[in-house]
């Protein structure tokens, strides 16, 4: 199971959100590069990088954050919000996503969706599916659809997506432990590559995950609160 850190962005600064609420962020660093590259001297090979700004925005804000960490750093970085238009897809991957993860699009305009999976391909477009209480989110979760999250990830995987990270935002940021009841139900019902998002608190949620079968694992505020030593990720990474 992959490892894989999140910097999540606003004001070019990393921070944290509980629940997807803007108004409880707390900032870590100043300076997302200097936690990326402790990221990469500790043996993680993975990032997944959040622009909360253009998730906010609709658009892409903090491109040059990505382009910093792609330049300074061997990370293999997946970028997500704010990925609204052919434009914002254009500029991820230009300034060095090697996969750009796509949640509100997906929802709104599926014929957009499919036109980047064919374009860059089902190795480098990954379906973001954040829920609460089962019900796809978008907007930088701001909004609450009426979609099953199980049953749009099966939709999805019917047209060539290979790739989902799944978000329980009732769990995000809690520390709480992972949706795992949903994750399991998720990796039986379809075979796509599952990344976890969501709640995890200690190496033992980790070890749970990879024995439900996710291909890779999402943490954030575990790192930063010191509740997983990065000592300790290098033992799965």
């Amino acid at each position: 199971m992959r490892i894989i850190p999140a910097i999540d962005v606003i004001n070019g600064k990393c921070v944290r959100l509980t629940k997807g609420d803007y108004s409880t962020q707390k900032i870590y660093n100043e300076n997302p590069l200097e936690v990326a590259k402790e990221f990469e001297a500790n043996g993680i090979k993975y990032l997944h990088l959040v622009d909360l700004d253009g998730a906010k925005s609709k658009h892409v804000v903090n491109h040059k954050v990505l382009e910093a960490i792609a330049l300074n750093t061997s990370l293999e970085i997946d970028f997500g919000g704010g990925v609204k238009h052919n434009e914002d897809v254009k500029i991820a991957f230009e300034s060095g996503a090697k996969q750009v993860t796509v949640g509100s699009v997906a929802v709104q305009d599926e014929t957009l969706f499919l036109s980047w999976l064919l374009e860059y391909g089902k190795q480098k477009i990954i379906l973001g599916a954040d829920a609460v209480n089962r019900k796809i989110a978008t907007q930088g979760w701001l909004t609450q659809s009426d979609k099953d999250v199980v049953d749009f990830i099966s939709d999805y995987e019917k047209k060539g997506v290979v790739y989902v990270v799944c978000t329980d935002i009732a769990k995000d940021g809690m520390l709480q432990g992972a949706s795992n009841v949903l994750y399991l139900e998720i990796v039986q019902k379809t075979k796509v590559k599952l990344i976890a998002s969501g709640g995890i608190s200690c190496m033992d949620d980790l070890l749970m995950l990879k024995e439900i079968g996710c291909e890779g694992a999402i943490l954030g505020k575990a790192i930063y609160e010191q509740k997983i030593t990065l000592k300790e990720l290098q033992t799965l990474c």
